[in-house]
């Protein structure tokens, strides 16, 4: 199967690994620069088929390379999103001058991500793996009056919530919870995702609740839910 070649350049690690976790590795071959001229040098080789590339940058700024890239008449056709922190107007100025086909700010918000990226490959949709864990979650638009409940299933993406303290589809909220084999607790952003209502049951196999999708999560977040999820598979089931 033909893998699409994507280049992930950032001097900060922390960034690439969590650009990393956005792709499926079965889709894509994904190359990693740490540097202006490295990632000049990979894409005159490996011809990606899009970059994603930090503005701030050792030895060649972001602006200057995406410049450079777009002046080659050989190479101006690969899409390059840029990748900058904050919303300071004169980085925005600097990416669209040096021609960027688009700007993504950190931190990264991971539903605005997938939607950019699509715009330019063909990235499908896949839901992720959703274990049974019994959590309790502390959810709400109010960070400071948080509604109570507990979790049917948990993934890297989200969880279903068990509950007739319903909200409507698309209501953006916190959501906390803690995973009690590692004592770490998740704050995030997320919104509702759908709703199992009690005179409409999108999936009569789960109790009435919400299905709630992480937004905006950390990275170590993230981490932390994949490596418990891993442990609880590993269990013996009896």
């Amino acid at each position: 199967m033909h893998k699409r070649k994507v280049l992930l350049v950032d001097d900060v690690q922390l960034f690439l690994e969590q650009e990393k976790t956005f792709f499926n590795r079965n889709d894509f071959e994904l190359l990693l620069a740490r540097s202006g001229s490295e990632a000049i040098r990979i894409i005159r080789q490996e011809k990606p088929e899009l970059v994603l590339m930090d503005l701030y940058m050792p030895e060649i700024e972001g602006d200057r390379c995406c410049h450079m890239i777009k002046s080659d008449k050989d190479l101006r056709d690969i899409p390059i999103i840029m990748v900058t922190a904050g919303v300071d107007e004169d980085d925005f100025e600097r990416c669209w001058q040096a021609g960027c086909d688009d700007i993504i700010t950190k931190p990264i918000n991971r539903h605005y991500f997938l939607a950019i990226i699509r715009k330019y490959l063909p990235l499908p949709e896949r839901k992720a793996p959703r274990f049974i864990a019994r959590l309790r979650v502390h959810y709400g638009r109010d960070r400071e009056k948080l509604l109570a409940d507990y979790s049917v299933n948990v993934s890297t993406g989200g969880l279903f919530v068990e509950t007739f303290n319903l909200l409507p589809t698309g209501t953006e909220l916190t959501i906390e919870f803690i995973l009690p084999t590692q004592e770490t607790t998740i704050r995030c952003e997320g919104k509702v995702a759908w709703v199992n209502h009690p005179e409409l049951m999108k999936n009569p196999a789960l109790p009435v609740g919400m299905g709630l999708q992480f937004v905006t999560i950390a990275f170590d977040d993230m981490n932390a839910i994949r490596e418990f999820i891993k442990k609880e598979t590993l269990l013996p089931s009896w």
